[in-house]
């Protein structure tokens, strides 16, 4: 997540590309300022981890936050739903908080959903009734953290 202005900065210390196509990104205004920070995300994670690990990366947070879509390559944990999971518990195993009081805190201002749907009990239990056509639970924590929950 960067701010408009840093985008051109951003891809001078974080890519190869060529200069000239760099301040073609960094003129971009607006909504198109969306497309150069697409291209800095997967130009710079292609020189830390790799050209097909961007790739990939860039496919799923297509099909996550433009298609709305549940990518089968996000991250994923398993709970016991027909035991009731808690949803402080998932919370905290997909790494989105750091206890069951941090995880609380963020169910209670309205952080966390479940499939898309903000939730506010902190009590909630998971369970097979929330499973998507898909069988698996989206657990989302803000706008960028997302998810899935398997059945055991």
């Amino acid at each position: 997540n960067t701010e408009d202005a840093d985008v051109g900065r951003f891809l001078k210390l974080f890519t190869e590309l060529p200069l000239d196509e760099i301040a073609r990104l960094a003129a971009l205004e607006g909504a198109e300022i969306n497309e150069a920070k697409k291209v800095l995300a997967t130009e710079a994670t292609a020189m830390a981890h790799g050209r097909a690990v961007a790739e990939q990366a860039a496919q799923t947070a297509q099909k996550t936050f433009e298609q709305g879509a549940i990518s089968q390559d996000l991250p994923t944990i398993t709970l016991d739903l027909d035991a009731g999971a808690g949803l402080l518990t998932a919370t905290v195993q997909a790494g989105f908080a750091s206890s069951n009081s941090e995880a609380r805190r963020a169910v209670q201002s309205g952080a966390v959903r479940i499939n898309d749907a903000a939730v506010s009990d902190p009590m909630m239990t998971l369970n097979r009734g929330h499973l998507g056509s898909d069988g698996v639970i989206k657990l989302s924590m803000g706008k960028k953290r997302h998810a899935l929950i398997r059945p055991a």
